[in-house]
């Protein structure tokens, strides 16, 4: 599609998935602060978890505990993806590790990737020989990761 001017716009963009170059020091121990990080996350999305089914147990007398779907799905999904698109662009866990995540271009992470990131990320879970992509790819991405078109780096020192 042209712009008023004749310049076709789309020609001007780079490649959805082409990775920008990235100093050495953005991918230092990404693969361990990674690891650190989830253990982190998992503990406060399980913590999240329960409180939010004994809020429910409470409100309805027990009532709610016959109908509940299992809630550490839920309640991953939407914490993955409101903190990951929120302003510091990562978890919690990821926060205390110094990493970030945005989208392979730069911009900061959508809701939506960031979510479908979470969705893939548990999903791996049940072929762990996944994660071994993450040692063959340069800028250590796993599957999950490049399936939703983002990296994970450090946090830029300002």
């Amino acid at each position: 599609m042209s712009d008023r001017n004749g310049f076709d716009r789309a020609a001007v963009r780079p490649p959805i998935f082409m990775p920008a170059y990235l100093p050495p020091q953005a991918l230092a121990g990404v693969r361990t602060r990674r690891i650190m990080a989830v253990l982190l996350d998992l503990v406060l999305v399980s913590i999240l978890s329960f409180a939010l089914w004994l809020a429910l147990a409470v409100l309805t007398l027990g009532l709610s505990l016959l109908i509940l779907p299992p809630l550490f799905p839920f309640v991953a999904f939407f914490y993955n993806g409101l903190t990951i698109s929120g302003w510091r662009m990562a978890t919690p866990g990821m926060q205390a590790m110094d990493l970030e995540m945005r989208l392979i271009d730069g911009q900061r992470t959508p809701f939506l990737n960031a979510a479908a990131h979470a969705v893939l990320f548990y999903v791996s879970w049940m072929f762990p020989p996944v994660f071994l992509v993450s040692l063959l790819n340069d800028n250590k991405r796993c599957l999950h990761d490049i399936l939703a078109g983002v990296i994970v780096t450090r946090r830029p020192i300002w």
